[in-house]
């Protein structure tokens, strides 16, 4: 039989070893939360190619996690996993939307479905950007066009009455949510009052104009 001491000093390099994987583990969770965020921020520029690769990026630091939970459960499952796995839904889905028009799906994204749902509620978020960057370049039909797909999000979170109990933080989501698309109606509806505007008073000074013209020919 080995000695106490012997005993002791195998558990303690196997404690060493854990921390090392720990370390290791939330470098990698950080990361990918941080490419994911990245890409969000490229998404808005324009720059969707240089967005793809990021998220790749942070796709292959999830895949290398999720192998080292077979052996590390209780490391790698933790509240920093959860947050890059939902950063990660949240800049994927908002990438397929912005270049397809179409919901990628948690098994596409091989993501637990608890996270899928979280960073799909804050996709609205990102939605109201969009939006907002659309009505400056006066582009409003492409801002209720974002409005729409808030709308068809939040509706959607909604009506799954069962995930309020399931899914920690979502009510507090949706509830985030439903006061920014309210803004956004908002801010989208006194554009387009603001542009209806344009266009009469454009009219009513085509209409001045041509009246002008004819009244000095008449003289």
């Amino acid at each position: 039989m080995p000695s106490l001491k012997t005993i002791l000093k195998k558990i303690r390099e196997e404690l060493k070893e854990k921390e090392k994987v720990r370390e290791k583990a939330q470098e990698d969770m950080r990361r990918a939360t941080s490419l994911s965020k990245q890409a969000i921020l490229l998404i808005h520029q324009k720059r969707l190619d240089e967005a793809q690769k990021l998220i790749e990026k942070a796709r292959e630091i999830i895949s290398r996690l999720n192998n080292a939970s077979t052996e590390y459960p209780t490391i790698i499952y933790s509240g920093l996993f959860n947050a890059a796995l939902q950063e990660y839904s949240e800049a994927s889905i908002l990438l397929k939307l912005t270049e397809e028009s179409i919901f990628i799906t948690p098994e596409n994204l091989k993501v637990p479905s608890v996270d899928y749902v979280l960073g799909l509620a804050d996709v609205i978020g990102e939605c109201r950007r969009l939006a907002l960057d659309a009505l400056r370049e006066g582009h409003v039909e492409k801002g209720e066009k974002c409005l729409q797909l808030m709308d068809e999000i939040y509706t959607e979170l909604m009506a799954m009455d069962e995930a309020y109990m399931l899914v920690h933080g979502l009510r507090r989501k949706c509830d985030i949510a439903r006061r920014i698309i309210e803004t956004t109606r908002g801010d989208i509806t006194q554009e387009v009052r603001r542009n209806s505007l344009e266009k009469h008073l454009k009219k009513f000074e085509t209409f001045i104009r041509k009246k002008h013209i004819g009244s000095k020919k008449t003289r």
